[in-house]
């Protein structure tokens, strides 16, 4: 009887600090998600109401002119849609690829060129040619003016996240493994994809939803090397689309001309909508990295 009575307060305890720990999460996640509630309400808000009241979460005057206006080049926008989606995961899965392959070797006891190619990364982490050559190798070299390859060749090499897969392979790949594979048979390139590739799955999401983020945020190499209009990144597309509502109306300001132009091109709820576009697939590519980020450091690791 002592016993039962000695567990029914650390029940109790338990279950407020449970409730507590839920309402902590839950205010956490309201005030993250309040932001996003925010910028959808300004996308729909009238202009004209947005400079006379400011901010709202809920719009006096739902007007979806910045939807209109955007979608006024809807063939441009869906097309640079394409185009990012595209890199981008060509990119993303190149990028992973490359990086696992480059970073194996170099966890390898018995790789006997590690040195040289750790100092060969570790310097291009350190130094940088510079913009200018950056520029001359992708165009008077390489020629890749108006070639997605130059979307996706910057973005496929990162020193750092070789080093990171470097290390989770050094802290969780077991020389047993390797070796049980070489036992069995099984060559490099398969002890690479069937035995190092599943264990790695959390390091690699993560670096693969980091990549994701950098192709789909890019627009400074369609900056530099895209002058086709139909190649275009969505980010670069965007960019566009609010300068030069920006200059219409700086241009015009205070004539007949420029007021129409005040009212037809909601500058503000059109940074809100294009935020709202920009991020869609980004929001749908989170829940399938995420699953990977609750597994074990170990799956597939020697047992016994």
């Amino acid at each position: 009887m002592k016993s039962l009575e000695n567990v029914k307060p650390y029940q109790q305890v338990s279950r407020v600090a449970r409730a507590l720990l839920h309402l902590f999460f839950i205010s956490f996640s309201f005030v993250c998600i309040m932001p996003i509630v925010l910028i959808i309400a300004i996308s729909v808000s009238n202009e004209k109401m947005l400079t006379l009241k400011g901010y709202k979460f809920w719009p006096e005057v739902i007007d979806l002119s910045a939807y209109r206006y955007l979608f006024t080049q809807s063939t441009t926008v869906f097309k640079a849609y394409g185009v990012t989606l595209m890199v981008t995961t060509v990119g993303t899965v190149l990028a992973i690829l490359l990086i696992a392959l480059y970073a194996y070797p170099l966890f390898r006891k018995d790789f006997p060129f590690k040195r040289a190619f750790n100092l060969y990364i570790l310097v291009t982490m350190l130094f940088s040619g510079g913009l200018v050559p950056f520029y001359l190798l992708y165009i008077n070299y390489l020629h890749l003016r108006d070639s997605l390859i130059a979307l996706i060749l910057p973005g496929l090499s990162n020193a750092f996240y070789i080093f990171i897969t470097r290390t989770f392979f050094q802290q969780t790949i077991p020389e047993e493994m390797i070796e049980s594979g070489k036992l069995d048979g099984a060559s490099e390139w398969r002890i690479f994809f069937q035995l190092v590739i599943p264990v790695s799955l959390p390091v690699l999401a993560t670096i693969g939803l980091f990549t994701t983020l950098m192709y789909w945020n890019d627009w400074f190499n369609s900056l530099l090397f895209i002058n086709d209009t139909d190649k275009y990144s969505l980010q670069y597309v965007l960019i566009q689309m609010i300068r030069q509502a920006e200059f219409f109306k700086n241009q015009l300001a205070g004539t007949g001309v420029g007021l129409l132009i005040q009212q037809a091109v909601p500058t503000e709820s059109l940074r809100m909508a294009m935020v709202i576009v920009s991020i869609g697939p980004i929001l749908f590519i989170y829940p399938f990295f995420q699953k990977y980020f609750t597994k074990g450091l170990t799956i597939g690791a020697v047992k016994g």
